[in-house]
């Protein structure tokens, strides 16, 4: 693959213990997490439809409208790549308890939400936009493999383009299987390299294991409860400014990216 070269604009992060980037920042710097979790605000939707989002939504509209904010870039105008290692756990384990014992009794809304895109879609109806959005789901390699296509669609396109990375806690049968258990989002809007000064990310595929700086132990930790947790060490070196890691983009494919400051 050739290399890919995207600036990074604006960057969101949630988890019930560090609410924003900032706080990011000073866990990456060692200092602990709050002690008291907080549920996402998600003010970009109405109050009707933040009422009837189930979490997972919730995460991953919050951390797009930080990295919106910080990119001083409309929501609107950007085409977005939502992406998920697992879906809405809870409403998927609402969905097979309720199909098995009582079909009829299924819930418009809960079904609603089951699909794969439905952040996707508050996310476009909020923003109103228009621009093409994307879907994505590869397991363990979810965060890799949407950076990829993120990176791809803008370096292909040259326009900017609005990443969402999030999984939530696991309940149920498939919780006890998967072992999700923290709520977890990031994203970051890409563009293309014109601005100097700016961070910048090199994106080429390599045929090596995820390797990455040491972390605090903080987010080993997070690491190892949230597949889309396995952005912390990007998010790290974008944190201290520069540097490089290699995240997992399908079961055989690295992705090595190198942070950069765009001379």
């Amino acid at each position: 693959m050739s290399e890919l070269r995207v600036q990074v604009e604006g960057i969101g992060a949630w988890t019930p213990h560090a609410t924003g980037w900032d706080a990011f920042k000073r866990v990456f710097a060692g200092d602990p997490p709050s002690e008291l979790p907080a549920r996402p605000a998600a003010t970009a939707l109405s109050p009707n439809e933040r009422r009837r989002a189930p979490e997972s939504v919730l995460v991953a509209i919050e951390v797009a409208a930080q990295a919106i904010a910080a990119s001083q870039r409309a929501g609107g105008d950007l085409a977005c790549v939502f992406a998920s290692a697992y879906g809405d756990q809870a409403t998927t384990d609402y969905m097979c308890r309720i199909l098995a014992r009582a079909p009829a009794e299924l819930s418009p809304t809960r079904f609603h939400n089951s699909v794969h895109n439905a952040a996707a879609g508050y996310w476009t109806i909020a923003t109103e936009c228009r621009a093409p959005s994307t879907a994505m789901c590869a397991g363990l390699a979810t965060f890799g493999a949407s950076l990829l296509e993120a990176a791809t669609q803008v370096c292909a396109d040259h326009r900017a383009v609005l990443l969402v990375c999030s999984d939530t806690v696991g309940v149920g049968p498939l919780g006890e299987l998967i072992g999700c258990h923290l709520a977890f989002g990031c994203a970051m809007v890409l563009a293309p390299c014109t601005d100097q000064g700016a961070l910048s990310l090199r994106l080429t595929t390599v045929a090596q294991a995820p390797r990455h700086s040491l972390l605090a132990p903080t987010c080993m930790k997070w690491m190892s409860e949230n597949p889309s947790a396995a952005s912390l060490p990007l998010l790290a070196t974008l944190a201290h400014g520069g540097g490089d890691c290699v995240l997992a983009a399908s079961d055989q494919l690295g992705l090595l990216v190198q942070t950069e400051v765009t001379a």
